[in-house]
């Protein structure tokens, strides 16, 4: 009986001795797991800011071209790859916006240097309204004459060329990282729809829709040394109309950002905001105000625990027709020609040539991206897309979902039905300045939505 029992406290003893060694396999082998499977990621940056004066984005009610710089603007790249060498980039520029055929132009010199398709490169812009005019960009918004349209060509071309080296040598220095995602909050954004610039001051109370998050994905390397800060808000960067090169509000933040985390780049991305404004605005304090205020959302969410992403990537682009409405009658059209002024009247004379060629375009290509980085999805949306695109895709995508606008191709403003059947300059009026025929029919929020779901069901 004695040796039975001395066999059983040696069986059991033998049993204990194996689970821990079995229990510190388990563990070496995770930690040796955790070692090897890691993002590889890189950032770089180029200064754009023109050499020369030029005429600058956004604002119709400019009258000459820049006249200094308040600060430099940038493009930005961010190279990330996966565990399977997946491999994307991330563009973010201090432009209004940029072509489709510019973009493209772009897209397929990178594909042929760096062998790097369509949907692994993303490229968005943050609207600012104090960049140049890109060559074939809101041309007739501005009476260029042959000189400033030569300065166009040449910067446009220049411009090129730079990001296409930028991602070149984003992609050089691509080194063992980690990737982190969260997201913060900051309320400067007022949805210009509903409520009266001028009232802003004295008001108690904000209307409309609205999209307050400050989405975060924060990259470090292997030790934890913060290297990309890539962050973005939904809100026009419009604080300024001076005639001086400057990134805006998005500008100072990215500055703040960097001055507060030295050796670190910080990109800003635009979210879907096209009905967003900062309010009030118009002066270079409130700029700089609304600069540190989302800088301090940033540093809020990289103060906190950030949700490691796993270094998974997968990517997709897909392209959906939107339908557009007829131009106005060849009456129509010659009565704006002679009773209008400014981009109306340059549109009037040319839509009514292209009637008159028959060329007129009653379709759009509009462009849709979505990338998964771990478990953080991203959904990029060309266009200017009003508010309630980013509201309704997180109702039905979870919170936590990035959504951007202003990517790839800056076609026009993408207002909801509600949006489009109220009118208005986002609803309406802005089609003259892209150049387009007419308003959008009623399906393109329908469509755009099927092509997304279409895209998720495949993730």
């Amino acid at each position: 009986m004695r040796n039975i029992k001395n066999n059983i406290k040696h069986i059991q003893h033998l049993s204990f001795l194996v689970l821990i060694a079995s229990s510190f396999f388990s563990a070496s082998l995770l930690s040796a797991q955790d070692a090897s499977a890691h993002w590889k990621a890189n950032v770089a940056k180029v200064d754009i800011t023109p050499k020369v004066p030029m005429w600058m984005a956004g604002f119709a009610s400019r009258t000459g071209p820049s006249e200094g710089t308040i600060h430099p603007i940038w493009s930005k790249a961010l190279a990330i790859q996966d565990e399977d060498n997946n491999t994307a980039v991330l563009i973010t520029n201090d432009l209004s916006g940029m072509p489709r055929d510019m973009s493209s132009r772009i897209k397929e010199k990178i594909k042929a240097r760096y062998s790097l398709p369509e949907d692994a490169v993303l490229m968005n812009f943050s609207h600012s309204h104090s960049g140049p005019v890109l060559k074939d960009y809101l041309y007739h918004v501005y009476p260029l004459n042959q000189e400033e349209v030569e300065k166009v060509i040449n910067y446009s071309a220049w411009l090129e060329e730079q990001i296409v080296a930028l991602v070149g040598d984003a992609l050089e220095g691509l080194a063992p990282a980690k990737i982190y995602s969260e997201s913060g909050v900051t309320r400067f954004q007022v949805n210009r729809r509903n409520n009266s610039e001028a009232s802003m001051e004295a008001t108690t109370i904000v209307n409309g829709p609205n999209d307050y998050s400050v989405p975060v994905l924060k990259v470090t390397d292997m030790k934890g040394n913060l290297k990309a800060i890539t962050f973005g808000y939904a809100c026009h960067a419009t604080v300024l109309s001076i005639s001086q090169w400057s990134g805006d509000y998005p500008g100072f933040a990215q500055i703040e950002l960097e001055k507060m985390y030295p050796g670190a780049t910080a990109m800003f991305f635009q979210g879907a905001g096209a009905d967003q404004n900062p309010l009030p605005r118009r002066t270079l304090p409130l700029a700089k105000k609304y600069g540190k205020e989302l800088a301090a959302a940033v540093e809020s969410v990289l103060g906190k625990e950030m949700k490691p992403l796993t270094p998974q990537l997968k990517t997709a682009y897909s392209e959906v027709n939107l339908a557009l409405n007829e131009p106005p009658s060849n009456e129509a059209l010659e009565k704006m020609i002679k009773e209008s002024s400014g981009h109306y009247q340059r549109w009037a004379k040319m839509m009514h040539e292209k009637v008159k060629n028959k060329e007129v375009n009653l379709s759009y290509p509009y462009p849709i991206q979505i990338w998964k980085l771990g478990a953080q999805f991203l959904v990029a949306l060309g266009g200017e897309p009003v508010v309630d695109y980013s509201v309704k895709l997180k109702t039905q995508y979870g919170n936590d979902l990035f959504v951007l606008g202003y990517s790839n191709d800056v076609m026009a403003y993408i207002p909801t039905r509600t949006v489009l059947n109220e009118g208005g300059y986002e609803g309406a009026t802005s089609q003259i300045a892209f150049g387009h025929p007419g308003t959008w029919k009623p399906t393109l929020e329908t469509e755009i939505y099927k092509r997304i779901n279409q895209m998720m069901a495949e993730f």
